[in-house]
């Protein structure tokens, strides 16, 4: 953390996470012909099923692609856990001639390297989405998409995941030939900039105090809650879980009763299907529901957090946490914690 000429305190994970909308843009441009020659490699390819591969934040971004490949390419895509490849050395060979997208900031945790290794010696396609070009991950890769991130200090990943999913959506648009995404993408760094203005501090005093609390996504928004909830727990040691806003009725509700907090990341597509008479449930168990989403589907939210309901689904999830940051922020540091170095934590996990 630094401190500026005020009292007031600037994070790098404040600076780092306002990088996104430029360095997003800046991808769009640089990666334009690398990311139409991977589509229609993987189009012609015509995987029968597609594998993602990573840990952490990557592994939310990891579940995005699965939405996206499913809703988009409608492509069948399962997350392969790196410990089958890494530990066990079972990966299936049902893998020959399938993608592999390997997601990591770093490209250099052992065990994503050795379940990519095992994965190619069963013929899979390795398909790597990483911020540095240089680790070992990206060598490795038959295709390599570079984010275009930047350096990024903070232990808290932010302008990283951002970009990752705005690569992902990137390469889902030329797989699939989804044309209203392809004329969507151009809009990201505007889109973003939106994100980063919108105010969402003001559910700091709802969340100061709590121990624990739900979030809660469906569809495109729900890895965008997983994220979510992984920074509540890192940043501010607030214990938080994220669920489908459809399966939350399934048993977590009940732990959900008056002055207990939500925070609820509402899809704009047809997942919202539900949305509104979910939140008029934990509104009348007394919850302190926090929401954003469509107009129509808040309004028996407690706070209702600026969003972009007019703009592309896809994008409106990722803006959904680009605006986030600038909440877990604040609330780390009202809770009087430093988001840049979360206890315990180091910005390359080495898991073996």
């Amino acid at each position: 953390m630094i401190n500026d000429p005020g009292d007031g305190i600037i994070t790098l994970m404040a600076r780092e996470a306002a990088e996104a909308p430029e360095r997003c843009a800046h991808q769009i441009a640089r990666n334009a012909d690398l990311v139409r020659a991977a589509g229609q490699r993987l189009r012609a390819l015509a995987p029968p099923f597609v594998a993602t591969l990573a840990r952490g934040s990557s592994d939310q971004a990891a579940a995005f692609a699965k939405i996206l490949l499913e809703t988009c390419a409608r492509v069948p895509t399962l997350s392969h856990a790196p410990s089958i490849g890494s530990l066990y050395h079972a990966t299936s060979p049902h893998f020959r001639d399938v993608p592999l997208i390997a997601i990591s900031q770093s490209g250099r945790s052992p065990d994503l390297i050795a379940a990519a290794q095992d994965a190619q010696r069963q013929g899979a396609l390795l398909v790597a989405i990483v911020n540095d070009e240089a680790s070992p991950l990206a060598e490795m890769a038959d295709i390599c998409i570079p984010i275009h991130a930047g350096p990024e200090t903070s232990v808290a990943a932010t302008k990283s995941f951002v970009a990752t999913l705005v690569a992902i959506t990137h390469l889902v648009a030329e797989w699939s030939g989804d044309a209203a995404l392809r004329a969507a993408l151009p809009s990201v760094e505007d889109v973003l900039r939106a994100a980063v203005a919108a105010d969402w501090t003001g559910a700091v005093p709802l969340l100061r105090d709590a121990p624990s609390m739900l979030v809660l996504g469906r569809g495109l928004t729900l890895p965008i809650a997983g994220e979510a909830a992984l920074k509540l727990k890192e940043t501010s040691g607030l214990h938080a879980e994220a669920f489908s806003i459809a399966e939350v009725a399934h048993g977590p509700m009940t732990l959900v009763g008056k002055g207990d907090p939500v925070l609820v990341l509402g899809p704009t597509d047809v997942a919202r299907t539900g949305l509104r008479t979910r939140l008029e449930d934990f509104h009348a168990r007394g919850a302190q529901v926090i929401a954003a989403g469509h107009p129509d589907d808040v309004t028996a939210a407690t706070l209702v957090l600026p969003g972009q309901p007019e703009t592309h689904a896809v994008l409106g999830a990722i803006a959904q946490i680009q605006s986030f940051y600038g909440l877990a922020n604040a609330l780390s540091l009202a809770r009087g914690r430093n988001p840049d170095r979360p206890p315990h934590l180091a910005k390359v996990t080495r898991t073996l």
